[in-house]
């Protein structure tokens, strides 16, 4: 066997493999980073050996994003199936299965819940996840309880504990032709109570001396973004979870600005794999949040 036949043959470096589909899922060589608890110098080598080894280049980093080639797409599916492959014939051989409960808020998860989970269920075959979807308040009461092991929320501004994920801009959304006739309240549309984000939209428009008129109550964040979209309200929103719809209308009505939203992550998780779990889940969410 010639030594050229001797290095095509050779088996391709699992740790690069996940580092590619890292990137490619969450477009950042810096999430991919986080997400293993690595460097981005460390990331950026895994892949360029890989592309050494395949002899072709997969993907196209920018300042601003990541973009996959056409090899890239083509290897990505390989790609996958090698990992889930690899995860399979590794966790024959583990008995005990991970049960991770998290806890995330509706605002925190946005509209992209099944893709975070989808990266999360990708990450370890054996992983058994229980999710609650709620009000930071009642999420953050289950953690202290002991009934999550991981709860993603939004910063009350009393505790002190946790690590930020991202800081993230509300403003008033509705659709483009909503007016307010100064003579009236303003008409919104909100989470029920208790949330943070309704607690702070409220003072906001008390202290700013805006009368308001509470015309939907939602009980989850699509409810609200649909109440919005259907022209009944305007509503606190972050950018992210909006319908094409909808638009800022904040200075054009003169609405006073709402406060920025820190994410907050809390967990007590301490098995190493299960820390792994952890990292993908929030390296996914800081990407998705841009």
């Amino acid at each position: 066997m010639t030594n050229e036949n001797a290095y095509l043959r050779r088996p391709l470096d699992l740790d690069a493999v996940q580092a590619f589909v890292l990137v490619a899922d969450l477009n950042s060589f810096t999430r991919a980073a986080e997400a293993i608890g690595t460097t981005q110098s460390a990331i950026s080598l895994k892949l360029k050996r890989l592309e050494d080894r395949l002899g072709h280049r997969l993907l196209e980093r920018t300042p601003r994003r990541v973009r996959l080639l056409s090899e890239g797409e083509a290897f990505l599916g390989a790609a996958r199936e090698l990992l889930d492959a690899h995860e399979r014939a590794l966790h024959r051989r583990v008995a005990a299965r991970l049960n991770l409960r998290i806890g995330i808020s509706d605002q925190a998860a946005g509209t992209d819940l099944p893709a975070l989970l989808a990266k999360l269920g990708a990450y370890d075959r054996s992983l058994c996840m229980e999710v609650r979807v709620g009000a930071s308040h009642g999420l953050l009461a289950a953690y202290d309880r002991g009934d999550v092991d991981v709860a993603i929320v939004c910063r009350d501004g009393v505790r002190g504990d946790g690590e930020r994920l991202f800081v993230e801009p509300y403003a008033w959304y509705a659709l483009p032709g909503f007016e307010w006739p100064r003579e009236e309240p303003l008409r919104i549309a909100l989470l029920a109570a208790p949330c943070t984000i309704r607690a702070r939209a409220l003072k906001t428009l008390d202290d700013a001396g805006v009368r308001w008129t509470e015309v939907f109550v939602g009980g989850g964040l699509p409810a609200v973004v649909a109440a919005a979209a259907a022209g009944l309200a305007a509503a606190p929103l972050p950018q992210r979870v909006c319908a094409p719809t909808l638009v800022d209308v904040g200075e054009r009505l003169g609405l006073p600005r709402l406060p920025l939203t820190e994410v907050m992550l809390h967990h007590r998780v301490t098995d190493p794999r299960m820390r792994g779990a952890v990292r993908i889940l929030a390296a996914a969410l800081r990407a998705s949040a841009g």
